[in-house]
């Protein structure tokens, strides 16, 4: 049978615009192959162990492979790069926590801002707080300490970040204190530390959960908008009197320029994930973080709100001191 060339040639013409990309099968496929998770901290730490389990239940959502790949470095700086850079119209999504974009861009040079990518989805809230270890002269009592460091010029704190950094250096101000400020790298720098009783209190992203039977690492401060599950007995910055909320919060992001329909699959599949079992119990039981969904709206608003006050923060201060 022999067609006429309009029609062979109109035939082309659709059967070339799906396989681009642009035609409605392909979005109504999406995902039609593996997707990839870039987690921007090594394996085995609490965002691993966490972002590995919504990865399985994601494929379940989702009806494809969620590969986990772990790009540490520059405070998650690295896959943030790698992100902003990728093109693959949402095969490729981040999971982490908020402050390396709320905070980051603001303290060192980096190739990406708040406006490069699009917040799908929060799942969780993290729990960063203020430690000290057992047997401290001034207990486990943020006001005992304040009271003790006034006293003992030169008390020790063990910081991780420069974010944590201009939290220490706004207290020490507003409360007179002279610190004597210890860099350390990660969880795994700062616990010895503190255990040992080689320094006096310190920052803790997480850590300090793993202590909470023990409790050989009390929290004096919640660094989280709330009080911490795990150490309920901390007031939080606010109600020890600092105007600070820096709650970090778990999320997903994507490229900016992902299709919505796309990037509404996704956040459909992780509001799913935060009302799984497995991810409940990995979260709340394993690593004490609170399960807590916000859609993209509320996050991005959220996070457009910490990055002002973080703004004003540093402008207060004069700027951020980075340590080399």
């Amino acid at each position: 049978m022999t067609y006429p060339k309009k029609a062979l040639l109109g035939t082309a013409l659709l059967a070339t615009s799906l396989m681009a990309g642009g035609g409605v099968a392909l979005a109504d496929d999406f995902p039609s192959q593996p997707l990839t998770m870039v987690i921007g901290f090594g394996a085995g730490g609490s965002t691993d162990i966490q972002g590995r389990v919504l990865a399985n239940v994601l494929e379940e959502e989702l009806g494809q492979p969620v590969n986990v790949v772990n790009q540490p470095g520059a405070g998650m700086g690295v896959a943030l790069t790698r992100l902003v850079n990728n093109e693959d119209a949402g095969y490729t999504f981040l999971y982490g926590p908020t402050s390396p974009i709320t905070f980051g861009p603001l303290a060192t040079d980096v190739d990406y801002d708040i406006d490069d990518f699009r917040y799908i989805s929060a799942v969780s809230l993290a729990q960063a707080g203020i430690v000290t270890g057992e047997g401290r002269p001034f207990g486990d009592s943020w006001e005992e300490l304040l009271e003790y460091a006034r006293e003992n010029p030169g008390v020790s704190y063990a910081t991780q970040t420069a974010q944590d950094r201009l939290i220490i250096d706004y207290i020490a101000e507003q409360e007179e204190l002279d610190l004597r400020i210890v860099p350390t790298s990660g969880g795994a720098g700062m616990a010895p530390l503190i255990l040992s009783g080689d320094v006096d209190f310190a920052y803790s992203g997480g850590t300090h959960s793993g202590y909470a039977d023990s409790g050989e690492m009390p929290v004096l401060l919640s660094l989280a908008e709330d009080r911490l599950v795990a150490f309920p007995d901390a007031p939080t910055l606010v109600e020890a009197g600092y105007d600070i909320t820096p709650g970090d919060i778990l999320m997903a992001a994507l490229p900016k320029g992902v299709p919505d329909e796309r990037a509404e699959r996704l956040a459909q599949a992780l509001e799913a994930a935060t009302q799984d079992e497995r991810f409940i119990e990995v979260t709340e039981e394993r690593l004490l973080l609170p399960v807590n969904h916000m859609d993209e709206e509320e996050l991005t608003d959220t996070l457009h709100a910490q990055r002002a006050a973080f703004t004003a923060l540093i402008d207060e201060m004069g700027g951020v001191e980075v340590e080399e």
